[in-house]
């Protein structure tokens, strides 16, 4: 099962990013934002129709509040509801869920490259070369791989833990757009109206979480190699423009 992960995807992507490293003056960062550019640009065909579902379903947070106040006593007359809205408006919640499947095998499949990055930057960088396809790709014995960006070693964790905090507060600007604060303040206010306190603990979780991620992405980020962490944050800074733009047509 390892070998066809690596067959089908780690490989692939070693191949882009050394790809990269060489068009991009052997540039270990430059190559990240251009492989991480690369990826979004591939993916966006499945991001979109979920971005779009998400925007729908805000569009409708203050029927389905509404829902919650009115049905909220019997928890299979509201799910029956809840599903009659989504279908009214097209929604399938699960929509989303492909996207973020994919990003995180995509983060565990990265998270190898740049290990095998790690095993050979302090080495002859030549040991990957039965892994790369061309021989373009391949890197002599005595070559060396630069991973120097800014003031960082991509292929180990930041020292000062810089690379981390800014990944986290993006993730965290990040779900601000997805949880716009008319959004946020309707939904909230007609919690608090609702009598049974297993709603206020639902709407409690969901806040929590807008924090929660961003907190787990800098405790791991402290962790893994700081080339990860820069991909994370660049994969998020190019998730903000779309995301901006489907909230500002509503």
């Amino acid at each position: 099962m390892i070998n066809i992960f690596q067959l089908l995807l780690t490989d692939p992507l070693l191949n882009l990013l050394i790809f990269f490293y060489k068009l991009l003056f052997d540039n270990f960062g430059l190559a990240i934002v251009g492989l991480t550019l690369l990826l979004k640009i591939v993916t966006l065909p499945l991001t979109i129709p979920s971005l779009k579902m998400m925007a729908k379903q805000k569009d409708i947070a203050g029927e389905l509040a509404a829902l919650k106040n009115t049905y909220g006593k019997d928890k299979t007359l509201f799910a029956k509801k809840q599903m009659e809205l989504y279908k009214a408006h097209g929604i399938n919640p699960a929509s989303g869920c492909l996207p973020q499947i994919l990003q995180f095998v995509i983060l565990i499949a990265l998270y190898q490259v740049f290990l095998a990055f790690l095993r050979h930057a302090e080495s002859s960088a030549s040991g990957m070369n039965s892994n790369l396809y061309f021989d373009f790709l391949k890197f002599s014995p005595e070559e060396k791989i630069n991973t120097t960006f800014l003031y960082l070693n991509l292929a180990k964790p930041d020292p000062y833990y810089i690379m981390p905090v800014i990944a986290g507060a993006a993730q965290f600007v990040m779900s601000k757009l997805m949880m716009p604060k008319q959004v946020a303040k309707l939904e909230g206010a007609v919690v608090k109206e609702t009598e049974e306190k297993k709603d206020d603990i639902m709407y409690n979780m969901q806040k929590q979480m807008m924090y929660m991620g961003p907190a787990m992405t800098v405790f791991l980020g402290a962790k893994f190699p700081s080339g990860l962490v820069f991909y994370w944050f660049l994969q998020t800074l190019f998730s903000v423009a779309p995301q901006w733009i489907l909230t500002k047509k509503k």
